[in-house]
Order: structure tokens, then sequence, then C-alpha cells
């Protein structure tokens, strides 16, 4: 023990030595660079000297994106919540109200409704930090239920994805919600609505196997890992060296299979733009610059 915690009173000791935040600073994962929490958080937490994108909280992207940062969020049906009573090392009942005490969300995905640049839009947002942004019953009737608004409302609908594919814990059922959603897709087609993909990092497994890849149009970040099997496991299975870039967002631009990369400081102006050329509506003057 140290003479401050000995001899010098609590009130006193508090003013001596106060505790540091732990994410006062965040390192790169990229590059190891170090940076000030409020300068990543301005920057839309797009680290400044290597353009890594890190994740963007759901309440942060949605601020970001619709116009004075005012939107309705979308109410979603209740789901059973353990169909399977699945157990591995806890119950999956507690580790769902884990995560939800950690998220402040009931599930993996977040619905809104507003306006992005002068255009109604409904917007549907994975967030990774819930259980890895898995696919499971709540999730798939969150972006099912977002389609249909959508549909009802005539609005386009916009989806960021981040998951790394179907929720195992609920086995089947998790499952059954790739040809939900497929359906709900094919919906908004038959109603001449624009549905417009944005793919952040990483989006994989059953996600990227239905709705994911099934957009009008799809936006990637830069960086993003995109695709099925991991490439780990891809190089076991064909024993070859996959080549550099494999399932980054650049390499799949390249090769046809996303429309386009761009920047998070970018994403809201081209997403309006996006919704303005597919709904035929005049771009407002700010989306045109």
């Amino acid at each position: 023990m140290n003479w401050i915690a000995n001899v010098v009173p609590p009130k006193v000791r508090s003013l001596l030595r106060r505790e540091t935040p732990e994410n006062l600073w965040v390192k790169c994962p990229e590059s190891g660079e170090l940076v000030f929490h409020k300068d990543l958080e301005a920057n839309l937490f797009v680290v400044p000297g290597s353009g890594y994108h890190m994740r963007f909280a759901p309440k942060a992207r949605l601020d970001n994106l619709f116009d004075d940062s005012a939107y309705e969020e979308i109410a979603t049906p209740e789901v059973p919540l353990d169909p399977l009573k699945f157990r591995d090392v806890k119950r999956y009942t507690d580790r769902l109200k884990e995560y939800r005490l950690k998220t402040e969300m009931l599930d993996a995905v977040k619905l809104a409704f507003g306006k992005l640049d002068g255009l109604n839009v409904v917007v549907a947002v994975q967030n990774f930090d819930f259980l890895g942004g898995s696919l499971g019953m709540a999730a798939g009737e969150a972006i099912v239920t977002g389609m249909l608004t959508a549909i009802e409302r005539k609005t386009p609908f916009i989806i960021f994805t981040a998951s790394g594919g179907a929720r195992m814990q609920e086995g089947i059922f998790s499952l059954m919600q790739m040809p939900r959603t497929t359906i709900a897709v094919q919906r908004l087609r038959a109603a001449k609505l624009p549905y417009i993909v944005v793919l952040t990092n990483p989006t994989t497994g059953g996600v990227t196997a239905s709705y994911a890849m099934l957009g009008d149009v799809h936006v990637a970040e830069p960086g993003a890992v995109i695709g099925f099997a991991g490439a780990r496991v891809i190089e076991q299975t064909i024993r070859e060296r996959l080549p550099e870039g494999f399932q980054r967002a650049e390499y799949l631009e390249a090769h046809g299979m996303i429309d386009m990369v761009v920047h998070r400081r970018d994403m809201r102006a081209t997403l309006a733009r996006l919704c303005a050329l597919l709904t035929q509506t005049p771009p407002s003057a700010q989306a045109a610059a």
C-alpha cells in the first residue's frame, strides 16, 4: 500500500488520482495507430491515417443518415425467444439478456423510417455486436417487417448488413429466415421499389447467401469482408492459396460482384442520389452537389 491509500482522505485522493476511461484511445486493427476516441467519433469511426472503417453503432449510423438525425423507429413482432431450449456453456435466454443489456437492442436488427435528403426511406441496420449480427427469427422478422413497411409506405428500402451468418442456437428456425427474407425481396421487386444493400465489415454466411446479395444496387464500405465461407476454409478445401485481397470489397468490385465501394463520409450523399435516381425523383441541390 502506498501513502496515498494509507494517509490521504478519500475525497482528496479522488482529486489526486482520477480513473482514465478505457476507451480514451482506440487502436487501429490494421495499422496499429492510436486514435483519440473523440477524433475517431468525429470522423464517423474511420481511422484518419489508415482509412480503416471500424464498426459503426446502429444509432450513430441512423443519426448520420437521416435528415436532421430525425427518424421513427419501427417496432417488430415478437417471436419465441428460445424455441429449441438451447444451451451450451450457458442458456441461450441468458445470452440474449446479456446482449440486450450490452447493446440496448432487442435483437441484431434495428428498423427506422425517415427522410433521406427529403425522400422517405425505410432503413434496417444489423448490429454485429449483438451475437455477431447473426440471423435468427427476430432478425429475420425485423427485415421482413422493414420490407413490408417500405411496400406499405411506397419507399425505397436500404439495409446495412453486418453478420457472421445464421444463428446456430435457433437451428432450422434460423435457416428458414433465408427463404423468408428472399420472398420479401421479391415482393419489394414486384412493387417496383428500390432495394439498396450496403455491405459492411463483415457480411458472411447465410446473410450473404440470401438478402445481402439480392439488392438492386450493392454498395460496400472500404475493406469490408464479404463472402460465404471463410478464406481459411476455402483454402483448406481447394488446397490452393487465394489471391491477395480475396473477399474484400475492392476485390469483389473489380470482379463484378458489387457495384461500388464508398467511403463512409460519402455514403449518405451516395444513397440519396441512388434513391432519387431509382425513384425518378429530382435530387435536392445538396444531393446533386
